[in-house]
């Protein structure tokens, strides 16, 4: 599928069914799925309706996989993805923030074609613009007036001088405060609770390295994708290639294989 038009679908999807909703909603509108930072609203559903249905009515030969689809039906991710092309679709990517008003959350779509990542777009509502990024092409940074900037991940510094994002809370209990503590041997840590905006954050050469441990697709596939076209050294915490069906293993980003080694001996020794 052409990216610009998914791009296009993805930004219609903002402007008709979630910024309407944008600090407007209220306690009706707002459902708990597995805890207290997994949410769900009617603009996520609405978002991911309107998605699959433009997808579709251009290509209805594409497999379209959202996460509020898979939340009500999760066998859809037992698919066979190696034979057809799919599109990942994540409607909010920060529910937790837009529910609560904080402006900063994201559209993302990823293209996977016959096993492999062949696209990623990550779309901002309030800015108005895109990162996204095709196999091969090189990850860019569109702009509403046109403008189209190549990104480039950050280049590799000593490991008391990185900065970086990292997503503790899926980690077992005990790793978990093992890789606290470790964190301290970096100069920075932040985690935004929207992976979209961290993956565009770090496109744009402002971080070193990036973790997650729970790889659902609509949340990683593009993001990957974008972060190896910006010129990231990309692998699974046992340094294999990323797959988009892999559902675990860890993810661990990080500006060159000599910062990736570095920072998975010594601060994420999970």
């Amino acid at each position: 599928m052409n990216i610009d038009r998914l791009a296009a679908i993805l930004k219609q999807a903002a402007q008709e069914e979630i910024m309407p909703r944008f600090r407007r909603l209220d306690a009706g509108t707002i459902q708990t799925k597995s805890g207290a930072f997994d949410l769900v609203t009617e603009a996520d559903v609405g978002a991911e309706k309107l998605i699959a249905a433009a997808i579709n009515a251009h290509r209805p030969d594409i497999q379209v996989i959202g996460e509020e689809a898979v939340a009500a039906n999760p066998k859809l991710l037992d698919s066979d993805f190696e034979d057809r092309i799919v599109i990942f679709v994540d409607p909010v990517d920060g529910t937790a923030n837009f529910a609560g008003g904080l402006p900063l959350f994201a559209v993302m779509a990823s293209v996977v074609q016959n096993g492999e990542t062949v696209a990623g777009v990550i779309y901002d509502p309030l800015g108005d613009d895109t990162v996204m990024a095709e196999k091969g092409c090189g990850a860019f940074h569109i702009f509403p007036d046109g403008r189209a900037i190549r990104q480039k991940f950050a280049d590799p510094v000593p490991l008391s001088e990185m900065g970086g994002m990292a997503s503790t809370m899926f980690l077992p209990m005990e790793q978990r405060s093992t890789v606290m503590g470790n964190l301290a041997k970096v100069k920075m840590l932040a985690n935004y609770r929207c992976a979209g905006h961290e993956y565009r954050y770090a496109a744009g050469g402002n971080v070193h390295f990036m973790m997650y441990a729970k790889l659902m697709p609509w949340d990683h596939v593009g993001g990957a994708l974008i972060m190896r076209e910006a010129g990231a050294h990309v692998a699974k915490f046992d340094g294999s290639p990323y797959r988009p069906s892999d559902l675990g293993g860890g993810l661990l980003i990080a500006s060159d294989k000599d910062s990736w080694e570095e920072l998975r001996h010594e601060v994420f020794a999970v």
